[in-house]
């Protein structure tokens, strides 16, 4: 069984501005202790299943030289980079198409590259099971999270008990991000799991749901296919790409399939979405602060501190996120968070795309 990845890196990770911009984006930063960045943790963690040749990364062409730079194992080839963002429907068929142009066949594992997953032993072997059962048949496999507070910024998969595959359980269908009451439901149920957007098929497969479900989409990226390893593969895939249908696989294709499994991952995911995950997944000290950089705190708890060599001191803040860089300051109260896309918006429309 040959196991070929492709890992998904065109996000911006606004919610993490500062520190993340439009030139650093989050999946090329540190956020964790070990100081690996968040698409190096990402593929350090498949490597045991997958073959340095054998990863893809989709990205921006603006964010090829990080990949280099970051990733320099990764061959030049297989850097992805997308003319325009066009969700992640037409990505995967982009990585399928390469894929398919160097095997026969392959199983294919599709992943975010900003996610951390804590129990790396526990993902690998869930993972290779996964890879298992897409490679039996035209199974997709989907790697869900066991719901532990009613989120409602995620998709959710309801899963049949009653139909199980070792460690996955036949999919029932695919539900859009929930209200608060909904999201409350799906977890007393306990038949549902957060969508992560972890995905294992086989290339074959995809392709030829690719051909069912979205056949205009699947022409344009037979014309990319015909092009790649020739002179005109550029040229092709800047006049093919933009014009394909922005949509995501889920919507496109996982809601219309059928033999679709998903596995409950019970190995410490996040999503690090905002920068109240960083409280999860850094050391907290006495005061349940989080604070690197040259600071200095009194009576200050439950904070988050992100400083360098500018001196910081916070007296009397609780519950408060501070990220000092070199160019702009955030302070922000941690229930106001999801607010920052705010700030940006605000930036962009005063003409400040310097600290963007």
């Amino acid at each position: 069984m040959k196991i070929t990845a492709l890992i998904m890196a065109g996000g911006r990770g606004e919610r993490f501005w500062p520190r993340s911009r439009k030139k650093l984006p989050k999946q090329f930063l540190s956020l964790t202790d070990d100081d690996r960045t968040m698409i190096q943790l990402t593929v350090d963690r498949i490597l045991p299943l997958v073959d340095m040749e054998d990863i893809y990364i989709a990205t921006n062409r603006d964010y090829k030289p990080l990949v280099r730079e970051q990733l320099p194992g990764i061959p030049g080839e297989n850097i992805l980079c997308e003319p325009v963002g066009r969700n992640t429907a037409p990505c995967i068929g982009l990585g399928a198409t390469h894929i398919s142009k160097k095997y026969e066949d392959a199983v294919m594992m599709v992943l975010p590259s900003d996610s951390l997953i804590k129990n790396a032993d526990r993902y690998l072997e869930l993972a290779g099971e996964a890879c298992g059962i897409a490679d039996e048949g035209n199974n997709l496999v989907t790697m869900g999270i066991r719901p532990s507070y009613p989120e409602t910024g995620y998709g959710y998969i309801k899963f049949r008990k009653e139909e199980r595959r070792g460690s996955a359980y036949k999919v029932d269908r695919f539900v859009e991000k929930p209200s608060t009451d909904k999201a409350r439901e799906y977890l007393d149920s306990g038949d549902y799991l957060w969508n992560a957007g972890m995905f294992v098929w086989k290339v074959s497969t995809i392709l030829e749901l690719f051909k069912q479900y979205l056949p205009d989409m699947k022409e344009g990226l037979d014309r990319i296919g015909e092009a790649i390893g020739t002179g005109a593969q550029d040229e092709t895939l800047e006049n093919i790409f933009p014009g394909l249908e922005s949509i995501s696989v889920d919507y496109g294709i996982m809601e219309k399939a059928q033999s679709i499994y998903t596995i409950p991952g019970d190995f410490g995911w996040d999503d690090v979405g905002s920068w109240l995950a960083v409280e999860r997944i850094r050391a907290v000290n006495e005061e349940n602060n989080v604070v690197s950089g040259n600071v200095v705190t009194i009576d200050t708890k439950d904070c988050i501190i992100e400083g360098s060599d500018k001196l910081i001191a916070a007296v009397g803040l609780k519950d408060t996120v501070i990220v000092d860089t070199e160019d702009a300051i955030l302070i922000c109260d941690k229930n106001s968070t999801a607010d920052i896309k705010k700030v940006l918006a605000s930036l962009r429309d005063s003409g400040h795309d310097e600290v963007l």
